[in-house]
This record gives C-alpha cells, structure tokens and sequence, in this order.
C-alpha cells in the first residue's frame, strides 16, 4: 500500500516566476519608494493591497510605486492601484507610478486609470517632485 503524504495546512505554496517582490525603500525624509516586480494577478493582488495600505498609512507625503519590474497587469491588480489612489487622496498623499512597460502603461491608458496618478517613465523623475 502506497503512503500518502501529509502536506502541512499552513506551509505556502512554492512561488512561481512570476511571483511578486515587493521592496519599500525611503530615499529622503518625506519620501516612500515601493519597488514592484514580478506579476500583478489575482492571486498576488492581495500581497500588493497590503503593502499600499502600509505605504499610504506612512508619514511620507510622496508616494512612489516603481512598477518597472512589472511584466503583467490583470485588472485585479488595476483594481489595486486604483483603491490606493483614492486612500492616497483621502490622507493628502501624492501618488506617483514608474511604468515602463507597455504591459503595465497599457491597461491604465485602456481604462482611464491613467489620469489618476502622476506617472513616470523612470524613478529619477519620480523623485524629482
């Protein structure tokens, strides 16, 4: 009889490549960078939800999302930006996006989403402001 194998219920799943990293960097005083790479989908939406709550709840005034390591934007990950936006907006923060991509760029531009935030070809520009 062959032996089943008992997986832990808490242990996480592997990652995949496109798993998402996520990296909070404070170049100056009144400054959060959160650096994004890997996949923005349904499944790694929630991850990036938390880390913008962390972000706008911050004392910094500028917000920088560096989504230049993004190679794919699903509307749930859209659906994310947008709300921390709005969650930005309430507190007085100013939310700046670095978007490279054409895969990230054209889903903002499709749905108007765009005009929400400042975007940014590079994060120099974004730390400008």
């Amino acid at each position: 009889m062959a032996e089943r194998a008992t997986q832990d219920p808490d242990a996480r799943p592997p990652r995949s490549a496109g798993a998402l990293v996520l990296d909070v960097d404070h170049p100056r005083p009144d400054t959060a960078v959160l650096v994004v790479s890997g996949e923005l989908d349904t499944l790694t939406a929630p991850e990036l939800d938390e880390a913008l709550r962390a972000l706008v709840g911050a004392p910094e005034r500028l917000l920088v999302v560096d989504l230049s390591g993004v190679s794919f934007l699903a509307s749930s990950g859209l659906a994310v930006l947008i709300q921390a936006a709005h969650r930005a907006e309430d507190r007085d923060r100013a939310l700046h996006l670095v978007v490279t991509a054409r895969a990230v760029r054209r889903p903002l531009e499709i749905t108007g989403s765009d005009q929400l935030f400042v975007l940014h070809a590079d994060l120099p520009s974004a730390l400008e402001d």
